[in-house]
């Protein structure tokens, strides 16, 4: 019997050899052809970037409605987005500025996106992000914008208001956050390091099991984990490859206070992409201090039929208590329903600037 099973096993493993080379060999023919795109592009002058949000972000959908698993869709699109990394470092390596350091939720965020065949500059704050692509220096950012537990990251929306780029993607990301420390016992913890928004969000959790331990917010949940491994009292809320970057033991895993705990990141750069049919428009705007001002500039959108996702208010900085207002649409700019609220909207705000528009997250 156990001599049938052997050679069975060999025949199926046999036959996973045969479809990994034919696996292999479509790689690569993927990868030339990336070659002579790159190719044809510089024959026709295009010396510029080569990536195109919209055709991955086209990609990804296809493969998914394609799938027929057993592998998860999710499975599926992240094996397809490491594939486009590769053949489009081929053609030109990107560089990709995040909010940093290494083991953040953003660097989780521009992987996800970008895949792993990407040059990664992480920066101490979401201003140097904005800055380094202003200058030319990256390629594209990656910096958060909401969490679905702590709302509107106020940095990331005011920074839009002075600068020149725009949204060209958008990332969802499900976040986990672990209790990590060198000590054993929850009774022994004396400070917990964080990020303040990871802190927020697990506010509940630790006002049960640590009421007691001081929280000191630092610059991003992967510093906390570098501070609690040079301090036996404290602890980090961390992500998992945080913990292992500074080798920091997972005391208590998914510490977090909502199960569906999710942080929206946005790609920035110099231009957005043209339509895919599942797009979004991110704005802001302003109305003048009177009844009503707010409505009318959102009615157009509800007669012409475009649903609004998403609004923040933050305040204008050009006079007390005055305010703008971060809008996300469903659509594209260049969508008939969305132009024509959009006209309409601009004759009515004593302030209208499109911050971009972009594909839908894929997965």
């Amino acid at each position: 019997m156990a001599a049938d099973e052997d050679k069975q096993l060999a025949a199926i493993r046999a036959k996973i050899d045969a479809i990994d080379e034919q696996i292999l060999e479509l790689i690569s023919q993927r990868a030339r052809l990336a070659q002579e795109v790159a190719a044809a592009k510089r024959a026709a002058g295009e010396v510029a970037d080569f990536y195109r949000p919209e055709r991955e972000a086209e990609v990804l959908r296809r493969v998914r409605d394609l799938n027929r698993g057993p592998l998860s869709d999710e499975s599926v699109q992240r094996l397809y987005r490491e594939l486009m990394s590769a053949c489009l470092a081929l053609q030109q390596p990107l560089k990709v500025a995040y909010f940093g350091p290494e083991g953040t939720f953003t660097h989780a965020a521009a992987l996800k996106h970008f895949g792993h065949a990407t040059q990664m500059r992480p920066l101490a704050t979401i201003g140097l992000v904005f800055r380094e692509v202003e200058s030319g220096a990256a390629n594209y950012g990656v910096v958060p914008v909401e969490n679905s537990t702590e709302g509107a990251v106020s940095h990331t929306l005011d920074r839009f208001l002075s600068s020149p780029l725009q949204i060209v993607g958008e990332v969802e990301l499900p976040v986990v956050h672990n209790l990590v420390s060198k000590t054993k016992r929850l009774q022994d913890i004396r400070r917990v390091y964080s990020h303040q928004q990871a802190l927020g969000q697990c506010r509940s959790w630790l006002d049960t099991h640590l009421p007691h331990a001081e929280r000191i917010p630092v610059s991003s949940t992967a510093e906390a984990a570098r501070l609690a491994a040079e301090d036996d009292a404290a602890a980090a809320i961390a992500s998992e490859a945080a913990a292992q970057r500074y080798e920091v033991p997972i005391l208590e895993l998914g510490i977090q206070d909502g199960a569906a705990n999710t942080t929206r990141f946005l790609i920035i750069g110099t231009q957005s992409p043209p339509p895919t049919g599942e797009d979004k428009t991110s704005l802001v705007m302003s109305s003048t201090n009177q009844p009503g001002g707010l409505y009318r500039l959102l009615e157009p959108l509800a007669r012409h039929g475009v649903n609004m996702s998403r609004i923040e208010s933050r305040p204008s900085r050009q006079g007390m208590w005055e305010y703008v207002f971060f809008v996300d649409l469903l659509g594209h700019v260049e969508d008939e329903p969305v132009k024509r609220a959009l006209e309409e909207i601009q004759s009515r705000a004593s302030l209208l600037k499109i911050l971009g528009s972009y594909p839908r997250a894929a997965y």
